[in-house]
């Protein structure tokens, strides 16, 4: 679709991948601008309301993103996101949402370069998909 730039929601670690974004900031790497960055203390503490809830509020796509597992600074809340994401992954088309607009990474701080990379092949990846069907019939 010509003109359509997503919206992507991410929540992020606050000690990886906040650190790594800030890298990618400071080391001036080129990133679209499609992507609020909600810090998170942990991924742990991200509860799969929030993801239904900006995907029903207009965001396009979700990722979520913190330590590499064994890596967490809270011992295990990187592991414990990952199950829940599992389980969302399985309800979201209940939402009417496809489960490409759900996407967990692992990028540590010093992994500036991957962050800017993950978030520029996000952005493709949700073009490719175009705008939400369920949200698109609401506006025609």
């Amino acid at each position: 679709m010509e003109g359509y730039e997503p919206t992507i929601i991410a929540f992020v670690c606050n000690w990886c991948t906040y650190t790594a974004a800030d890298l990618a900031g400071t080391s001036r790497l080129i990133q679209p601008a499609n992507v609020r960055m909600i810090r998170m203390m942990c991924t742990g503490m991200v509860d799969p309301k929030y993801v239904i809830k900006a995907l029903l509020e207009g965001a396009d796509a979700v990722l979520i993103s913190g330590c590499h597992p064994g890596d967490c600074h809270y011992i295990n809340g990187n592991l414990k996101a990952r199950r829940r994401i599992k389980l969302l992954k399985e309800i979201l088309p209940r939402f009417g949402f496809d489960e490409g607009r759900l996407k967990m990474t692992w990028i540590g701080a010093s992994e500036g370069i991957d962050f800017a990379k993950t978030i520029k092949e996000l952005v493709a990846e949700v073009k490719a998909l175009g705008p939400i069907e369920t949200r698109r019939q609401m506006v025609l």
